[in-house]
């Protein structure tokens, strides 16, 4: 069934599993699964949402279970399942840990597969790429499902979804700490993005989406030369196009969406559905052509957009925009920080969010990104003991839904 824009809702949150208190990464989600299910599946269908493994065995995908037909409240239903899995876990002595990355994880020796279902397409993709890498191994993202019925909904949604990409991790880094240090990017794992299919870059493109706004396009465009790309690595056909696109944004003809994957997750599932309903009413406000016309909208190279996408994976908030022509599109006549575009945006259409959404958000425009309070947590002390506490207490915003304050 093909839904309308902004009909229904596909959320995807990542968490990884770590030690109550070394904080160390535990390939434990096949443990875990078996708690849950009594035998090991790699998918468990968990009422309105749906738990499966990730590339790797310490990482969960927690989603929903089939379309979302509202945003509202959705967050209580993830808090609900991230309490029963830490439920869980605490029988082998584990817990989830939020944030985009692992701050001390050493990536080329505790990474493992997952080794059950699905395990030959992530072997292929090791033997190509090398996973044991940050922005493989060590990365937890929030993803957006939107759908769209046809071609012209497909145009508008697209191009609205390429306009705003640039800015996202402006109000969503929550990555900045890698290897026991600051990396000087607030969102590292969109760095490491970037690059970490360099062997194929056909299928990572300039992360921002190329100007493809038909489903005939987009597969001359951009499936069909990921294919001919990947042929020399895939001699079984194991890898479809659809998974193998790795843009910011990937559009999923064989379910009629497009998949926002540049978001870095929060501390809390209540912070990261807030963010999807901002992203989503903003988007509806671009698709309205209320801010800028549909040919404006598409007249957008992604060269041009990727270097505004750029500067904010490294200054998240607090980058300042000197792009005239993009900041005209917000109402913004002269150079202003991304924070300054975030809060334009809430001023139009922040009155359309539930309060609870609300609040979270006028949290974050206060507060900063969750990577600037981290490392305003941290006082410049990256000991590994420090590190530790820090997160730890991101653990526990995790676990009783609440805000991370420095």
């Amino acid at each position: 069934m093909a839904y309308h824009l902004f009909e229904v809702y596909g959320i995807e949150l990542e968490y990884m599993l770590v030690h109550q208190s070394t904080l160390r990464v535990q390939h434990l989600v096949d443990a875990l699964m078996t708690r849950k299910n009594v035998t090991l599946v790699s998918d468990i269908s968990n009422g309105e949402l749906e738990w499966s493994n990730e590339l790797v065995a310490h990482v969960v995908e927690i989603k929903t279970n089939g379309p979302a037909k509202s945003l509202e409240g959705l967050e209580d239903v993830f808090i609900q399942n991230v309490k029963e899995i830490n439920s869980l876990l605490k029988e082998i002595e584990c817990k989830l840990l939020p944030g985009a990355a692992h701050p001390f994880m050493d990536p080329i020796n505790e990474t493992k597969l997952w080794p059950h279902d699905n395990n030959e397409v992530y072997t292929l993709y090791n033997k190509i790429f090398n996973c044991k890498g940050h922005g493989w191994s060590n990365v937890q993202s929030m993803h957006i499902n939107f759908p769209f019925a046809d071609d012209k909904e497909f145009e508008k949604l697209h191009a609205a979804i390429r306009i705003l990409l640039p800015i996202i991790p402006g109000l969503a880094a929550s990555s900045p700490i890698l290897d026991g240090k600051f990396t000087g990017y607030k969102d590292a794992r969109m760095h490491y993005y970037k690059t970490n299919q360099k062997e194929i870059p056909h299928m990572t493109g300039k992360v921002i989406p190329e100007q493809v706004f038909s489903r005939k396009d987009y597969h001359t465009k951009i499936f069909n030369p990921i294919t001919e790309a990947i042929k020399g690595f895939d001699s079984d056909n194991i890898m479809d196009h659809h998974f193998l696109n790795s843009r910011g944004a990937i559009s999923r003809f064989d379910r009629n969406a497009i998949e926002i994957r540049i978001i870095d997750i929060q501390e809390t599932p209540s912070a990261d559905i807030a963010i999807a309903a901002f992203i989503a009413e903003t988007l509806k406000l671009l698709v309205s052509e209320e801010l800028v016309s549909l040919k404006d909208q598409k007249s957008w190279h992604e060269d041009d957009l990727f270097l505004i996408l750029d500067d904010v994976i490294k200054d998240a908030e607090n980058t300042l925009v000197i792009n005239k022509k993009y900041l005209a599109i917000f109402d913004i006549h002269k150079e202003a920080d991304v924070k300054t575009i975030w809060k334009k945006i809430y001023e139009k259409i922040g009155d359309k969010l539930s309060e609870n959404h609300q609040n979270h958000i006028e949290f974050l425009l206060q507060n900063g990104s969750l990577s600037t309070r981290i490392l305003k947590a941290i006082r410049g002390n990256f000991s590994e003991d420090n590190i530790k506490k820090v997160y730890n207490k991101l653990a526990d915003s995790l676990a009783n839904d609440r805000m991370f304050r420095p």
